[in-house]
């Protein structure tokens, strides 16, 4: 069966593009958020969420950078925390065809937001 002609028809390769990156962000958020995080689990944490959506359709690449900042900022007296959005700096890299978009969670200070949104494409 092809997937794309089948699911994928009503949609443009730039909108396909998008969509990759956009459902794997919405599920990296709402899957970890709440995570115990400290200072030592910080990398492999990092580490585990972009091997995870490594895994998705069209996804090229994935940078996670969890906010030590935030982090230091949130630790309580039993040294960890629950990981917030507000600490998450992401971008996914997809690629469909030749069109290729970054996708990016970061917090943005003056909405005082952790915001989702398209940070490049390119088609």
């Amino acid at each position: 069966m092809d997937v794309d002609k089948k699911y994928f028809s009503n949609i443009t390769t730039r909108e396909r593009a998008i969509f990759e990156g956009a459902i794997s962000m919405g599920a990296l958020f709402h899957q970890f958020v709440g995570t115990p995080v400290n200072k030592d689990s910080k990398e492999s944490l990092e580490k585990a969420m972009e091997e995870s959506l490594n895994l998705q359709p069209a996804i090229e690449k994935v940078e996670v950078k969890i906010r030590f900042d935030k982090l230091e900022e949130s630790m309580t007296e039993f040294d960890y925390t629950s990981l917030t959005g507000d600490m998450l700096d992401v971008k996914i890299h997809t690629k469909v065809d030749d069109v290729a978009a970054i996708i990016r969670i970061e917090f943005i200070e003056e909405l005082n937001y952790p915001l989702m949104y398209v940070e490049d494409i390119n088609d």
